[in-house]
């Protein structure tokens, strides 16, 4: 684990969040890193420019997948991602600006035989058209990949001058959707700007129960627009669990189908009905099992919303 892992995980205690899970999860066994059974399949939503039905859980890869290649390594991360096809999730978010993440990820998927379970959704980050090609092509090679589900536009750098490239690539077939990210809420506006100016399937930004700019203009335009929606950072790279370390599961909580804190966290992004999909990162199985059991059952419906986010403000 590098520093950075343990700064972020440490403060959390979501083991104790996970210990809570054990008298009510239906369906989930967090025992040895797997699901107990055969349980019900996370929910799907349909990428509104194609209908094609995403998994609402996914995992991302940013400082979580940045290993080496050695077994111990790679071990934990097979099992996080066996996990996340086992329950009917398929994508897997990741960048050049992740380190090793996407070579991680193509041994991964090999060693799992998984390339056919696997949405890849990846991104170019770089300045000029010529870069941005070398770029994605070395994407592809390191994940041993011949097409690309999901290219975006990482944090829209020289986003006119790549957003050609996709649809040129689009069109040939090497990649199926086109999206832009931001991770700031100062870059909203800007998602926003080319939301409205041009054709792209996906956008992915930054949504949190803490963090809700996102409720204001984008998500409401995509939804509008249909441009279907990822979501990073759902956790505020651990901020929430800090905030509630010392604060039981509440009963209102466990009366919406929650048992952790991480489930009440996913389950009020994916209520917001312009959000197609969530990519908490993860390195460990056992939390992508905490993961993936909030895309199962039911989600609040808007009453329960706003009433969620406004016990979260009395905490």
């Amino acid at each position: 684990m590098t520093s950075s892992e343990n700064r972020l995980y440490a403060p959390m205690s979501r083991a104790a969040f996970l210990r809570l899970a054990a008298a009510g999860a239906a369906g989930l066994a967090v025992s040895g890193g797997s699901l107990a059974t055969a349980a019900e399949r996370i929910r799907t939503r349909p990428i509104p420019s194609s209908g094609e039905a995403l998994p609402v859980i996914g995992v991302g890869t940013s400082r979580t997948f940045d290993s080496g290649s050695d077994a111990d390594s790679l071990k934990p991360r097979a099992e996080v991602l066996r996990l996340l096809f086992e329950a009917g999730g398929s994508v897997i978010d990741t960048s050049p600006m992740y380190g090793r993440a996407e070579a991680v990820v193509g041994t991964l998927l090999n060693q799992l035989d998984a390339h056919d379970k696997a949405f890849i959704a990846t991104k170019v980050w770089t300045r000029g058209r010529d870069a941005g090609v070398g770029q994605m092509r070395d994407s592809m090679a390191k994940m041993h990949r011949r097409r690309i589900e999901l290219m975006q536009i990482h944090n829209l750098v020289d986003w006119r001058i790549h957003l050609p490239t996709l649809r040129a690539w689009k069109e040939e077939g090497l990649i199926r959707y086109i999206g832009i990210t931001h991770y700031t809420t100062e870059a909203l506006e800007a998602l926003a700007a080319v939301i409205r100016a041009e054709p792209i399937d996906f956008v992915q930004l930054a949504y949190s129960i803490g963090v809700r700019d996102a409720e204001n203009e984008v998500l409401p335009l995509a939804a509008d627009r249909g441009v279907a929606v990822l979501v990073n950072r759902p956790y505020e790279r651990g901020a929430l669990f800090q905030t509630v370390a010392d604060t039981p599961l509440p009963g209102w909580a466990r009366a919406l189908g929650c048992a952790t804190w991480a489930q009440v966290f996913l389950k009020f992004i994916l209520s917001h009905p312009a959000v197609t999909c969530v990519i908490p990162g993860t390195r460990k199985p056992k939390h992508l099992s905490d993961n993936v059991a909030a895309g199962r059952g039911r989600l609040p419906d808007e009453a329960e919303r706003r009433e969620i986010a406004r016990r979260w403000q009395e905490i």
